[in-house]
């Protein structure tokens, strides 16, 4: 071989070897770009559960501008237990099973403090009539701190002359009608049942711990007469809840959200985690939640908000998706939701999230300035227009141009596909000066079940989740309107069943805004 061929070859093996080392290099290199995207990936997990163990749970944002006031330090205004029949005491002539029943009752309401209500018969000309006896009624009665029996007394006429006839419409024998009776021959009256509902959903006491506070104050009761009384109570209610959703859907500006639900499943004899969807008018305030079956699909969400026509705000639950495009909804995206998920991927690329987070925030700047000027709905839209969507236009370029250069799956990456897909809604809220920039309103309606969850841990079955959502509905509304909802509940309580006989009767004026309208006006 000559000296040529030789290097020839040389030169052709080294060619080779360098070719293969090249790719070597270029399959390490690829390799360690995985591997540190993986490493980028598993850190920023890392970070997010540290937060979620040690860190705070705010999401203030910190002043980037040492000249610029805070936007967020703004106040918000924010298996069915057997029904257990209790009946009244009645003092007539009554078989041996009711005889029992009645030492029950008297042996249940020993000890406590009895108020007198005498009732007389209206319209009579008792000159005409002498008294032959009286029917007594007992019910079981609440003050806070107290409990007492009311007891009812009728007296009953006879006429004096037994040769005479009674007045037209008059019978021989008179006696006052008896008042309806929140549960029909109940023992309960409507401020204990008022104060039952209470304890249960408003200060998130569960029924045990009812019943121990009850035996403090003299009443010997068992849990499950408290389970009896519950259900009927929650029936009284229904027809005003179904009043207060109808008046809910028909404003045209609602904000929606959902919550879980603990719910026992008799298959699976596990609590089961179901859905509760909560709809507020952000004009009147008023508010209802609702529960179909634990469902959370987009055939509920349709169902539920088939009526409604306007401006629809919510987070980017795909479920919502089903509203894109009908005619008269407009949906409205929630700033807050977008926030967050920039706030969740600051651990991963601070200088990112901080650009963003500071636009943001200028976003909510011009909000608590109208705020505390109190503009008008006009001049709230005007200026967006002016101040807030060249920082939309701001965040939106921004977004197309960082998008590319962070991994998909990075918490920056999905903030930012999160936010991209939004922007159009979030984008609306500029059409009308009422709109809110965000859905925090509705998330503060939706606490108290948070904190009932922690309470009485779950529900029995479906129908106690229809119940819970019933009267949470009522005493959310009530918050909202600003109506004490003790005052409120035993009043309603007490009429509704007369409501309820009367198919004539207007339940919307039982609702929470216009008990208080009406309250005030008589004062």
């Amino acid at each position: 071989m000559t000296q040529t061929e030789t290097l020839e070859l040389l030169v052709t093996t080294l060619q080779q070897t360098n070719a293969s080392q090249s790719e070597s290099i270029r399959r390490l290199t690829r390799q360690n770009e995985q591997l540190q995207n993986k490493l980028d990936e598993l850190l920023a997990q890392v970070a997010w559960l540290n937060r979620q163990l040690f860190g705070r749970k705010s999401e203030k944002l910190s002043h980037l501008d040492p000249n610029q006031l805070s936007l967020f330090e703004q106040s918000v205004q924010s298996s069915e237990p057997e029904l257990l029949e209790e009946s009244v005491v009645e003092e007539a002539q009554t078989p041996m099973a009711t005889k029992k029943k009645e030492r029950q009752n008297r042996k249940l309401l020993e000890g406590l403090p009895v108020v007198v209500v005498v009732i007389e018969p209206q319209g009579i000309d008792l000159t005409k009539y002498k008294r032959i006896g009286e029917e007594r009624t007992r019910t079981l009665e609440f003050e806070p701190g107290k409990l007492y029996v009311k007891e009812i007394i009728r007296p009953k006429y006879g006429l004096k002359d037994n040769a005479a006839l009674p007045e037209e419409h008059q019978g021989g024998i008179v006696i006052a009608d008896l008042p309806l009776l929140p549960i029909y021959k109940g023992l309960p009256g409507a401020s204990l049942l008022a104060e039952i509902l209470l304890q249960k959903y408003e200060y998130h006491v569960p029924f045990y711990r009812q019943v121990r506070e009850f035996h403090h104050l003299g009443l010997k009761i068992l849990e499950n007469t408290l389970h009896g009384w519950f259900k009927p109570a929650c029936e009284l209610l229904k027809p005003l809840y179904d009043e207060l959703k109808n008046q809910v859907l028909t404003v045209d500006y609602i904000q929606v959200d959902e919550t879980t639900l603990p719910v026992i499943n008799k298959q699976s004899h596990k609590a089961v985690k179901e859905y509760l969807w909560m709809v507020r008018a952000v004009t009147s305030g008023l508010v209802f939640f609702y529960y179909d079956d634990g469902s959370r699909s987009q055939e509920t969400a349709r169902n539920l908000l088939e009526p409604f026509k306007g401006y629809l705000q919510s987070d980017g639950y795909a479920a919502y998706n089903v509203f894109e495009g009908k005619e008269g909804v407009c949906l409205v995206g929630c700033l807050a939701h977008i926030r967050r998920h920039y706030e969740v991927a600051k651990e991963e690329n601070r200088a990112l999230a901080e650009y963003v987070l500071a636009k943001i925030q200028k976003l909510y700047r011009i909000e608590q300035v109208a705020d505390v000027e109190e503009v008008s709905p006009e001049i709230r839209m005007s200026r967006r227009w002016e101040q807030a969507l060249p920082i939309l236009d701001e965040i939106e370029k921004w977004m197309e141009e960082t998008y590319p250069k962070v991994l998909p799956k990075s918490r920056m990456g999905q903030a930012i596909a999160y936010a991209y897909a939004l922007w159009p809604r979030m984008r609306n809220y500029l059409k009308d000066g009422r709109l809110k920039i965000d859905n925090n309103l509705a998330e503060n309606a939706i606490r108290p079940i948070a904190l009932s969850r922690k309470n009485f841990l779950f529900c029995g079955n479906h129908e106690a989740a229809e119940n819970t959502a019933v009267i949470c509905s009522l005493l959310a509304s009530c918050k909202v309107s600003q109506v004490n909802p003790r005052e409120w509940l035993a009043d309603i309580i007490a009429r509704l069943p007369y409501y309820t006989n009367n198919k004539r009767s207007d339940l919307k004026e039982l609702l929470p805004n216009n008990w208080k309208q009406k309250n005030s006006k008589e004062i």
